[in-house]
């Protein structure tokens, strides 16, 4: 029978345990939430010397001692799964603050491997290790690593390995905090022994004597499960608080810590040595510029321009390449019909599915392009810089730089951005960030603006325009802030504590990793959930079918000598071979123009025309129709979906699918003006339906979820109308 381990990954955040991750498991791995939260984590396996390995990735903590969900879930998961090794990523650079963690590991008794990470950086910065007396004064073996290039993690899997076997033993050194911490741990300890009551069965009594000490809440939470404390456990715990106090004027929660630190202290001092005087290290050099009060926000608007300018010229190359596969493939499944044919299931290939998801799958390329860049700014460690840069605006506003975090996830997607969210201690805060995030422009939101800015803005605007979206839904995101903090959400804001990591070159595994896992959840989507909604939304633009014209269509194309085709839900006009509909011979562009006014007339027929034609009069101070009012419908259930839906309504799909029609399309029908009040509205209207699922969820309440979906759609409508109208004024919309 196949041996099977499982192996927990823990460490500090920035601690490059997720790096070594992604190197040990690759592409075998999944992402899911712990059940009953929405903390993520990721499981991958691997195999080795025969054995499958079962690798978790746990959240990253500083400590065991529970005040996030995320600690919670990590000392859970090791409670109550008991792998068979748990590996400490440690930062090397940092080893005194990473230790604690490893402490408190030791304290719970597991089998447990230290993986010594970025030991290369930290012998640059001068530090030299004596790893072989480090382990044998905490008792656990310890694996020098690098992750970013796998240095040691074959060393790592291999000791980790022998633990899981029996065959190296960690046997850790009895902790020691002191001649009275230690008599008042052992009381306790032996009033729990006496009782026989325990609420965690695989864990050392003394751990749990500890984590009484401290005041632990989850541990107190496990005793009230089993009927309470027993009172000679409380008669010991009473007495103990009352000695610790008298004695040292401290609770014993900090007594306990400072005692942790002691012996990492002394073991650091053992073990770790300085081969030349500190010097300024490349990061703080960095951080003289990058974080300046002064440079730093105008770095941070520089960087995110040049990505966004990167995005379309490499991208827009590449688009076209796709353009022309789904032309191609619109040709191909065209063509398993007889010419004027009338098929529902070729207009629902062709029109509905090719047009609507190949519309939005175009755009790949550009949003791998855009999450390449982001993936490369978080992990050379600079959008931590990016927060504290923000901090100080933030704290103008009410918030704190922290706020800032998820509001970068939202840049990806405001789902998990919201999710992200209860890294916030405060609740107020928690609240006003979660309402806030979907201004931030989501991956769902790109396809969009890659769609609109190419039609209406020449090349060297592009980049420009897309910075000026993105910078807007920021600057509307803090001006909201600031409007919910001194009206509805008055209060104190939180002191900003954040870790700045040292600054890293990203790997390309890396960066492919983390780019391609949000590519693979857009690909996903567009297969599933922008797959039914388009085919629903094509249903709505096809059906019911007009029984007669207003006009004699037919005749009128007979008159101008052109051929007429039959394209199934919409019917098609095309001129003699090699004129294009929109081209310049004359016959192609009055059958064009008859063309399109059949099409309009079978639209506004339809369930989603007469709909869109019924709320025109309140989009038309925006400078919308009713074809635009079409498109925004579909993009309540996902934002990319407005590309698929126009895509319908111009029925692109059946000969000549593709982005760049549909551009053209656009630019004969709307003007720069109505472009970027499209975009404007889009970036700051009602989130999708998940967006207010996950409001509800996090907030617990409706209220809140229909405020974040009403008041932002007011506001887009606002805006959006103002821009119109001032634009107009003007004369941007001629």
């Amino acid at each position: 029978m196949t041996e099977r381990y499982t192996i927990a990954l823990i460490g500090n955040p920035n601690s490059g345990k997720t790096t070594i991750f992604n190197r040990l498991t690759g592409a075998h791995q999944r992402v899911g939430n712990y059940p009953g939260v929405t903390v993520e984590y990721k499981e991958g396996v691997r195999k080795h010397d025969g054995a499958i390995l079962d690798i978790v990735d746990l959240p990253g903590i500083y400590s065991l001692s529970v005040v996030s969900e995320e600690e919670l879930v990590a000392r859970n998961f090791i409670i109550e799964k008991r792998p068979h090794v748990v590996v400490d990523v440690i930062d090397a650079t940092t080893v005194e603050r990473q230790l604690y963690l490893a402490i408190q590991l030791i304290e719970l008794g597991v089998p447990l491997v230290l993986a010594f990470n970025m030991t290369d950086e930290a012998e640059r910065t001068g530090l030299k290790f004596d790893l072989d007396l480090l382990s044998e004064l905490l008792g656990v073996p310890i694996v020098p690593t690098v992750g970013t290039t796998g240095g040691g993690l074959k060393e790592l899997i291999e000791t980790a390995m022998r633990v899981a076997r029996g065959e190296l033993v960690p046997s850790p050194k009895p902790l020691s905090y002191g001649r009275d911490l230690d008599q008042e741990i052992e009381k306790i300890t032996r009033a729990l022994d006496e009782s026989g009551i325990a609420p965690f069965q695989t864990v050392p009594t003394r751990w749990t004597a500890i984590k009484l000490l401290e005041n632990d809440t989850k541990t107190l939470d496990g005793f009230d499960r089993t009927g309470g404390l027993p009172a000679s456990v409380t008669s010991a715990l009473d007495a103990a608080h009352q000695r610790l106090r008298q004695l040292f004027s401290d609770s014993p929660e900090i007594l306990i810590a400072e005692a942790r630190y002691g012996i990492i202290a002394g073991a650091v001092s053992e073990t770790v040595t300085h081969t030349m005087e500190r010097r300024r290290s490349f990061s703080d050099s960095l951080d003289t510029v990058l974080i300046n009060p002064v440079l730093g926000l105008p770095v941070f608007l520089a960087l995110m321009y040049l990505v966004f300018t990167l995005t379309f010229r490499l991208g827009n190359p590449l688009i076209d390449l796709l353009d022309r596969f789904f032309q191609w493939v619109g040709l191909l499944v065209s063509g398993l019909w007889p010419e004027g044919a009338q098929s529902p299931l070729r207009s629902l290939l062709v029109d509905g599915i090719i047009g609507g998801v190949g519309g939005v799958l175009v755009f790949v390329p550009t949003i791998l392009i855009l999450f390449v860049a982001i993936a490369f700014l978080e992990d050379s460690g600079y959008m931590a810089r990016a927060a504290f840069i923000m901090d100080r605006l933030m704290h103008r506003i009410g918030l704190h730089g922290k706020s800032f975090i998820p509001m970068l996830i939202g840049f990806g997607c405001s789902v998990p951005a919201i999710m992200g969210t209860r890294i916030l201690e405060n609740p107020r805060d928690r609240l006003v960030t979660t309402l806030v995030i979907p201004l931030m422009s989501c991956s769902a939101r790109l396809p969009i603006y890659a769609l609109i800015i190419p039609a209406f803005f020449p090349g060297r605007l592009q980049g420009p325009m897309l910075w000026l979206i993105y910078f807007v839904g920021i600057a509307m995101a803090v001006l909201l802030t600031k409007l919910l903090r001194t009206t509805v959400f008055r209060g104190e804001s939180s002191p900003f504590v954040m870790e700045l990591p040292p600054y890293r070159v990203p790997t390309v595994h890396g960066l492919l990793i983390h780019s391609w896992e949000r590519v693979i959840m857009y690909v996903r989507k567009a297969g599933t959930l922008i797959l039914a909604v388009s085919i629903v939304l094509w249903w709505a633009t096809s059906y019911p079918k007009l029984s007669s014209y207003s006009e004699d269509y037919e005749s009128e194309l007979r008159d101008a000598q052109v051929t007429y085709i039959d394209g199934g839900a919409y019917k098609r006009v095309y001129a003699l071979v090699g004129a294009s509909p929109y081209g310049g011979n004359s016959h192609a562009m009055e059958t064009g123009e008859i063309s399109r006014r059949m099409h309009e007339e079978e639209l506004t027929h339809s369930v989603a025309g007469r709909f869109a034609v019924w709320i025109e009069p309140a989009l038309k101070p925006m400078g919308f129709d009713w074809r635009i009012g079409t498109a925004l419908i579909g993009a309540i259930a996902a934002k990319e979906v407005f590309v698929a839906q126009l895509g319908i309504v111009y029925s692109v799909g059946e000969t000549r699918s593709g982005s760049e029609t549909l551009r053209k399309r656009l630019q004969e029908d709307y003007t720069p003006l109505v472009g970027l009040c499209i975009m404007l509205y889009v970036l700051i209207s009602a989130p999708c339906i998940a967006t207010i699922a996950m409001t509800r969820a996090e907030t617990g309440s409706w209220k809140w979820a229909l405020l974040q979906f009403f008041g932002l759609t007011a506001l887009a409508w606002i805006v959006a109308t103002l821009v119109y109208r001032v634009g107009s004024a003007l004369g941007w919309g001629v």
